[in-house]
C-alpha cells in the first residue's frame, strides 16, 4: 500500500485556496490541510474538504462518446478525432464558435483560443466570464486601465471599513470571508448591503436591505454625503484622477438625497447616512462584491460606481483599501488572462489591433482569424437561437450553458440548431446530451497546471493520479486534434510547462512566470513582466494602468433593472450560491458530503408575502416569469426583504435558469440573473 501526499489548488471557487490530495494506491482518496499554502493556512470551507469526492465518481467519462441514430456510443479516439476533423474542415471561419471554461487550467483555455483563432479560424471565442465577471472586466479597465481585483485577499484583513456588496461572501468565498473577521476583530466596521440577510450579513455592523437593481442610487447617495460633509480624499483626487467635476455634478442631485434613496433602495435614511460616514471617515475602506453588482443589465454602470467611490475617497493602492473584485469559479481570472475572450488574444492584447494580431500570427507560425471581436456566449446562443445558420458549429470544454446561462428554454433552441457539436467533459452534462461527439476530459486531480485567483495569483496544479480509463488531459486533446486538423506544428507541446512558456513569451504580465517560481506556495501575483520581478499583490500603488496614469472618474445615472415588477408579476427574483453547492452541481452534486447538506432547490420568500400568498414554509409552489415556470418548495424567512424572492441555481430539477431573463448589458454584454419579475402560485394539494 502506498500512501502520498500531493500539493494542488483548489477547484471550486476563485479564493485559490491549497490543499494536499491524499493518495492511496495511485488513487485519490482524500484531502488534507497544507498549512503552507499562504490563501487559506491549512483552513479550508466545505467544498474544499470533500473536493475529493466527485474525482473517482463512477459516471466519469472514460471514452470518446459519437452520437448515431440519436444515441451515443463507444468510439476510438482516432475515430472521434477523423469524425471532428472531416467536419470542423466543413465550416468557414464564422461559421464556427467555440467555449472554453473557468473551470481548466490557464493553457488549457490558452490553447482553446489559439485552436479557434489558428486552426478553426474563428474570432467567436468566449468563456462564462461573460455571465459573472464581465462587467467588471469592462468597468474596472475603463476606470483604472486594469479590469482585476486591485489588493491580495490577505489585505482584506488589514481594512478599518469594509462594505460588502452583491456578494454573500461567507457562503461564496468563505476564506476570504475569514479575513473579513480577522478585520472586524482588529476594529474593522463591516457594513453589508443585500436584499437577504445571509450568513455574511449577520456578521455585519450595519445590515442594508435594498431591493436588487438599486445599487448605483445608494452608491451615489454614498458620494453625495461624502462630498457634503468633505470627507473625500482632495489630494488624490487632484493628483492621481480626471473628470471628477462630471461625476460631482450627477451625484449631488436631488434623486440621490438620503430621503430619495431610501425610497428607491428600501433602506432607512439613517442607515445609509451611518453607511456613509464609517466609510467615508475611515481612511482605509476595502469594497468587496461578486455577481450581485455585475449580473445586471447597468453591470457595468454598478462597477464604475465602485470604482467612483474608491477614487473619491482614495481607496486604492494601499493595503486594507482597494476593489475586490470576487471570482466565483477557480480559474475565471484565467480564462480571461489566457485570451479566452471575443475581444483580446492573452494579456488583454486587442483583436482589432493590427500589430496584435501580427504578434500572434508571427508566435503561432500561421494565418490566424480576422481582428474582429467575435461573438460573446449570451450573443452566440441568441444567433444559435434566433439566426439559425449564422453559427453551424460549436467546440465547448468544460462549460454547462444547458443549466448556467438564463432562459433555459432558449437555450435549448438554441442547441438543438447546432449542425455539429463537439463537447469536452469529465461528466455527460446537460450540454453533452446535446453532442455528436463527446470527448472525456482529465479533472484537476490528473494533470499539471496552472490557475489564477480572484486575486492574480497564479497557482499550480500538481498531477496526483491517472485519468480515468481512456480519459485525456485537455491540452493534450487540443494538441492531438490540431495534428488531425493539419496543425501540428502549431501545436507541439509535450507537456503543461512547454505551453506556459509560451503563454510567458507572448503574454506581458505573465512575462516573468515559470513553473519554477511557482513551485512556491505564494507562488506570482500578475502582473510579473520579468523573471526577477517579485510580482504585484497591490495594483496602482503610484498610478493608474491608463496611458496617463490617471484614473477616470465616469458620472452614472441609476436606471432600473431592465423587467421591474407589476400586477402579472409582482416580486422581484434574484439569484445566488449555496454553500454546499457549486454553480451547475456537475461536480459537487457528486459529492456525497455536500449533496446531502443541499440535496434540492428552494424559493426564499418573506413572511408578509407567503402570508398574502397563502404559502407556507417547506410547501411546493410555481414559479413563473416570462420565460417559463417550475414547481420548487418554499422557504419561508425573515431574511429577505418584502418583494424580493431567492432562488439558488444549481439544481436541474428546479432549474432557476427556466426563469432569469437574458436581457444583456449593453457594453459587457452580461445577462441580468440578479432581478427579473416573477410571481409565485400555490399548487393546488401541495405539500
Amino acid at each position: 500500500m502506498e500512501f502520498k501526499y500531493v500539493p494542488t489548488t483548489c477547484p471550486y471557487c476563485g479564493t485559490g485556496c491549497g490543499f494536499n490530495l491524499v493518495v492511496k494506491d495511485k488513487k485519490v482518496v482524500g484531502v488534507q490541510p497544507w498549512h503552507r499554502n499562504p490563501v487559506n493556512e491549512g483552513k479550508l470551507c466545505p467544498k474544499g474538504n470533500y473536493a475529493h469526492e466527485f474525482v473517482n465518481a463512477p459516471d466519469r467519462l472514460t471514452k470518446p462518446l459519437i452520437k448515431k441514430d440519436g444515441k451515443f456510443v463507444e468510439a476510438s479516439w482516432d475515430e472521434a478525432y477523423k469524425l471532428i476533423a472531416e467536419n470542423f474542415k466543413k465550416y468557414q471561419g464564422e461559421q464556427s464558435a467555440c467555449l472554453a471554461s473557468a473551470r481548466v487550467s490557464n493553457e488549457e483555455n490558452y490553447l482553446m483560443q489559439k485552436f479557434a483563432r489558428a486552426v478553426m479560424k474563428t474570432p467567436n471565442i468566449d468563456h462564462c466570464a461573460r455571465l459573472c465577471h464581465a462587467s467588471t472586466v469592462v468597468g474596472l479597465a475603463g476606470a483604472f486601465g486594469s479590469g482585476a481585483m486591485t489588493q491580495s485577499i490577505a489585505d482584506i484583513a488589514e481594512s478599518k471599513c469594509i462594505l460588502i456588496i452583491g456578494s454573500n461572501t461567507f457562503e461564496q468565498h468563505p476564506l476570504i470571508g475569514r479575513r473579513v473577521m480577522q478585520a472586524k476583530a482588529k476594529g474593522a466596521k463591516i457594513i453589508y448591503a443585500d436584499p437577504r440577510l445571509t450568513a455574511t450579513g449577520k456578521q455585519a455592523d450595519l445590515y442594508l436591505p435594498f431591493y436588487s437593481g438599486t445599487d448605483v442610487a445608494l452608491l451615489n447617495c454614498f458620494m453625495q454625503l461624502i462630498l457634503k460633509n468633505g470627507w473625500e480624499n482632495k489630494e488624490f483626487i487632484a493628483k492621481r484622477t480626471k473628470d471628477f467635476e462630471k461625476v460631482k455634478e450627477i451625484v449631488m442631485k436631488d434623486t440621490y438625497s438620503p430621503a430619495n434613496v431610501a425610497k428607491i433602495t428600501g433602506v432607512p435614511e439613517k442607515d445609509i447616512i451611518t453607511a456613509a460616514e464609517w466609510f467615508g471617515k475611515s481612511g482605509q475602506s476595502a469594497i468587496l462584491y461578486s455577481m450581485g453588482i455585475t449580473q445586471h443589465t447597468t453591470g457595468v454602470d454598478n462597477v464604475k460606481s465602485i470604482a467612483n467611490l474608491q477614487m473619491l475617497t482614495g481607496n486604492l493602492g494601499r493595503p486594507g483599501t482597494g476593489i475586490c473584485a470576487l471570482r466565483g469559479q477557480n480559474n475565471v481570472q484565467g480564462a480571461c488572462d489566457m485570451g479566452a475572450l471575443a475581444n483580446v488574444y492573452s494579456g488583454y492584447q486587442s483583436v482589432i489591433v493590427p500589430e496584435m494580431k501580427k504578434k500572434m500570427e508571427d508566435a503561432w507560425g500561421c494565418q490566424i482569424a480576422e481582428g474582429k471581436v467575435g461573438l460573446t456566449v449570451t450573443k452566440l446562443i441568441n444567433a444559435l437561437a434566433d439566426e439559425p445558420g449564422k453559427v453551424k458549429c460549436v467546440y465547448i470544454m468544460g462549460e454547462n450553458p444547458m443549466l448556467s446561462d438564463p432562459d433555459l428554454h432558449h437555450v435549448e433552441k438554441g442547441m438543438k440548431n447546432i449542425e455539429f457539436l463537439v463537447v469536452q467533459d469529465i461528466f455527460l452534462t446537460e450540454t453533452a446530451q446535446f453532442a455528436n461527439v463527446v470527448l472525456p476530459a482529465a479533472c484537476y486531480a490528473e494533470k499539471d497546471g496552472t490557475q489564477t485567483s480572484t486575486e492574480r495569483r497564479v497557482q499550480r496544479w500538481r498531477k496526483a493520479q491517472d485519468p480515468p480509463g481512456e480519459a485525456k488531459p485537455d491540452w493534450q486533446i487540443f494538441c492531438e486534434l490540431a495534428k488531425y486538423m493539419g496543425f501540428e506544428k502549431q501545436f507541439p507541446y509535450k507537456s503543461p510547462e512547454d505551453v506556459f512558456n509560451e503563454i510567458a513569451k507572448v503574454t506581458p504580465s505573465y512575462g516573468g512566470m515559470s513553473y519554477a517560481r511557482l513551485e512556491k506556495p505564494e507562488a506570482l501575483h500578475w502582473p510579473c513582466p520579468t523573471a526577477d520581478h517579485p510580482g504585484t499583490p497591490i495594483l496602482h500603488k503610484e498610478k493608474f494602468a491608463h496611458p496617463d496614469g490617471l484614473g477616470i472618474f465616469t458620472p452614472i445615472e441609476w436606471k432600473p433593472p431592465a423587467e421591474v415588477p407589476d400586477k402579472e408579476y409582482p416580486l422581484i427574483l434574484t439569484t445566488g450560491r449555496c454553500i454546499w453547492q457549486w454553480h451547475t452541481g456537475t461536480m459537487t452534486r457528486r459529492s456525497p458530503d455536500l449533496e446531502r447538506e443541499e440535496p434540492t432547490g428552494w424559493v426564499e420568500i418573506n413572511p408578509e408575502d407567503a402570508k398574502a400568498l397563502g404559502i407556507k414554509d417547506k410547501e411546493r409552489v410555481k414559479a413563473i416569469t416570462r420565460r417559463g415556470s417550475i414547481e420548487i418548495g418554499a422557504r419561508v424567512t425573515a431574511n429577505i426583504r418584502k418583494g424580493e424572492v431567492f432562488m439558488p441555481f444549481h439544481y436541474v430539477e428546479c432549474a432557476a435558469n427556466i426563469l432569469t431573463n437574458n436581457a444583456l448589458d449593453p457594453t459587457a454584454a452580461i445577462p441580468e440573473f440578479k432581478a427579473c419579475a416573477i410571481r409565485l402560485e400555490k399548487i393546488a394539494g401541495a405539500k
